[in-house]
């Protein structure tokens, strides 16, 4: 944020933590995003797409502004691409494709199912500055139909630990090679 230059934009990926973390710290990053900086858009990536099984980030998109004692951010405009999306490392893969809408709700700014916006005051109003912020019903955690069944759920963290395994190797390889 400190080497962006006056009217730079940014997208930047943080982990979730980053959002709600209880401490100084996490709260003085998001205190300063949205009072120094135009932190318009979030994009809540869905779980599964890393190597580390669980880990949660978001995309995080913001422009620098001239210095000025008023607030930078009006409202944020949050996308919720995360419930009811599973995605995995190898046969479930994020695509360009699966952005589309997302696209499209960054360019329109209309509200939808998945794209919300937050007023600034709303933001401030919540303890901590906490921006964990969701509204869509998590449909595996209200319908015990919608869980996969255990040979599914095994075969996802067979693939998920083999993708990881495979990049592990490639790093092997290219520290091998540099050597």
């Amino acid at each position: 944020m400190t080497v962006m230059e006056t009217n730079g934009r940014a997208g930047v990926v943080l982990p979730d933590n980053v959002l709600f973390e209880a401490g100084r710290a996490g709260e003085g990053i998001r205190k300063r995003l949205l009072e120094g900086f135009n932190f318009h858009t979030l994009l809540r990536l869905p779980t599964g797409i890393w190597y580390s099984p669980g880990v949660k980030a978001n995309v995080l998109f913001f422009d620098k502004r001239p210095a000025s004692r008023d607030v930078q951010t009006k409202a944020l405009w949050v996308y919720g691409y995360r419930t009811n999306i599973h995605k995995t490392l190898k046969t479930k893969r994020l695509s360009k494709g699966d952005f589309d809408e997302f696209v499209q709700c960054y360019r329109d700014r209309k509200e939808t199912e998945r794209f919300q916006k937050f007023d600034y005051q709303e933001l401030a109003a919540r303890d901590k500055l906490n921006l964990d912020l969701f509204w869509l019903k998590d449909d595996s955690l209200e319908d015990i139909e919608n869980i996969p069944e255990p040979d599914v759920l095994a075969a996802e963290i067979v693939e998920n630990l083999e993708a990881a395994l495979d990049q592990f190797r490639s790093v092997a390889r290219e520290l091998n090679a540099s050597q």
